[in-house]
C-alpha cells in the first residue's frame, strides 16, 4: 500500500498504524532515503540540490517496489510529481495507492509549527505565505494525486475514521 499526499497530510502517522492493522511492515520513503545516504533530507537539499535528491528519491522508490512484499510505504510529498514514479507506481499489479487529501487551511496549520523541520517551506514567515505555497503546490501536484487509486478526504477525521476508510478500500 503506497499513501501519496501534501506533506503534512498524515502519510507517515496513517501509515504506521495501517502497518499495524495489516501486519504488514512500515516504511517512510524519507527516513529510508536519509539512512541510505547518512545524512537528512534537510542537508541534501543543502549541499546536493533538489534534483540530486529527486534522482535519489526515484532509485530508492525502485529499490523498495522491486525488493519488498507487505510494506505500507508513505511517500515524500513530492514523490509522485517527479520522473516516472507515479508510473512506477500505477503498473505495478501489487500496490495500492491511496491519496490522503487534506485541504489547504488545515496543512497550513498542521505544517507551520514545523516549517524549520522541511526544507519547502523553511523560508515562509507567516500562516498567510504558507497557505499560499500550499495552494500553488498543490495546483501543480493535485493532478498526479488525483490518479491515485483511491482518495480519502481526512479534513476533520479521526486517525480511526481515516484507517477505516482505507481498509473499506481494500477488502
Amino acid at each position: 500500500v503506497v499513501l501519496i499526499g501534501y506533506m503534512g497530510s498524515g502519510k507517515s502517522t496513517i501509515g504506521k498504524e495501517l502497518a499495524i492493522l495489516l501486519s504488514y511492515n512500515f516504511l517512510d520513503l524519507d527516513d529510508y532515503i536519509s539512512e541510505r545516504e547518512e545524512t537528512t533530507i534537510t542537508d541534501i537539499f543543502k549541499e546536493k540540490g533538489e534534483i540530486y535528491f529527486r534522482k535519489k528519491e526515484t532509485e530508492y522508490l525502485n529499490e523498495i517496489i522491486n525488493s519488498l512484499d507487505n510494506v505500507v510505504l508513505a511517500l515524500g510529498g513530492g514523490t509522485p510529481c517527479y520522473g516516472n514514479n507515479l508510473s512506477v507506481i500505477k503498473k505495478s499489479e501489487n500496490i495500492i495507492s491511496v491519496y490522503l487529501k487534506l485541504s489547504i487551511p488545515l496543512l497550513a496549520k498542521r505544517l507551520f509549527p514545523e516549517r524549520g523541520n522541511r526544507p519547502l517551506i523553511s523560508h515562509l514567515k507567516s500562516e498567510e505565505e504558507l497557505i499560499e505555497f500550499i495552494g500553488k503546490h498543490l495546483f501543480e501536484r493535485s493532478p498526479f494525486y488525483a490518479k491515485a487509486d483511491y482518495i480519502i478526504n481526512t479534513d476533520y477525521k479521526s486517525k480511526k475514521d481515516i484507517l477505516e476508510a482505507i481498509l473499506m478500500q481494500l477488502i
